[in-house]
C-alpha cells in the first residue's frame, strides 16, 4: 500500500511540474528507405543517428541505393581547450567541444531539413597524476556526448517535420482563396 501510494505521489508530481516524456520521432509516411552517410567512415555519430532513425520506424536503405532520402553529417569537429592550470601550469580542467553539420535530403535531391550546426560542450577535471590504466573523464564524456549529439540531430530533425506538418494542417484549415495568418 505504501509503494503503491509513493508512486501515485510521484507520477502527480512530474504530471504538475509539466514534465512529459519525448513523443517518438515521426517520419513522413512517403518518406521511403533512409541512409545514412558520414564523411567519416568509422563513424559513431552516424550509427548513433542510424539506430535512432531505426527506433523510429525509418526503413533502412541498402547501402549502395542512390535514389533515397538521407541524412548526410557532413562534418565532425572535437576540441579540448584548457581552462584551469594549477600552480605548475599544467592544465587541470579542460572544455571538450563536440560540433556536427548536418542536412537531410529526401529522395528526390531536395531539402527536407536545411544545413545545421549542432555543438555541444562539457567540462571536465584532469588529474595529471596516477591516470594510467583508468577509463579517464573525457572518454566517457566523448561516449555522452555522441549520445547527446545524435538525440540533438534527431531533435532537430522532428521540429522541422512537425513544423512542416503544422503548417500543411494550417494552410488546410484555412478557408478557400484566404491564406492562413501570419504570425510573425
Amino acid at each position: 500500500m505504501p509503494r503503491l501510494l509513493g508512486v501515485l505521489i510521484l507520477a502527480t508530481g512530474l504530471s504538475g511540474c509539466g514534465f512529459h516524456l519525448r513523443n517518438k520521432l515521426d517520419l513522413p509516411s512517403d518518406l521511403g528507405p533512409v541512409k545514412v552517410s558520414s564523411t567519416t567512415k568509422y563513424s559513431k555519430l552516424a550509427l548513433l543517428v542510424e539506430r535512432g532513425l531505426d527506433a523510429a520506424g525509418a526503413q533502412k536503405a541498402d547501402e549502395d541505393a542512390t535514389e533515397v532520402a538521407t541524412l548526410q553529417i557532413l562534418s565532425e569537429r572535437w576540441g579540448d581547450m584548457p581552462i584551469a592550470v594549477d600552480e605548475f601550469g599544467r592544465a587541470q580542467e579542460f572544455s571538450l567541444r563536440y560540433a556536427a553539420v548536418f542536412v537531410f535530403r529526401r529522395a528526390d535531391g531536395s531539402v527536407m531539413v536545411p544545413q545545421q550546426v549542432v555543438e555541444l560542450s562539457r567540462d571536465y577535471v584532469s588529474q595529471a597524476i596516477d591516470s594510467t590504466g583508468t577509463n579517464t573523464e573525457r572518454e566517457t564524456l566523448v561516449t555522452e556526448l555522441q549520445r547527446e549529439m545524435s538525440a540533438s540531430i534527431l531533435r532537430r530533425v522532428d521540429g522541422v517535420l512537425a513544423g512542416e506538418a503544422a503548417g500543411r494542417t494550417t494552410r488546410a484549415a484555412a478557408p478557400a482563396g484566404q491564406a492562413p495568418a501570419n504570425r510573425n
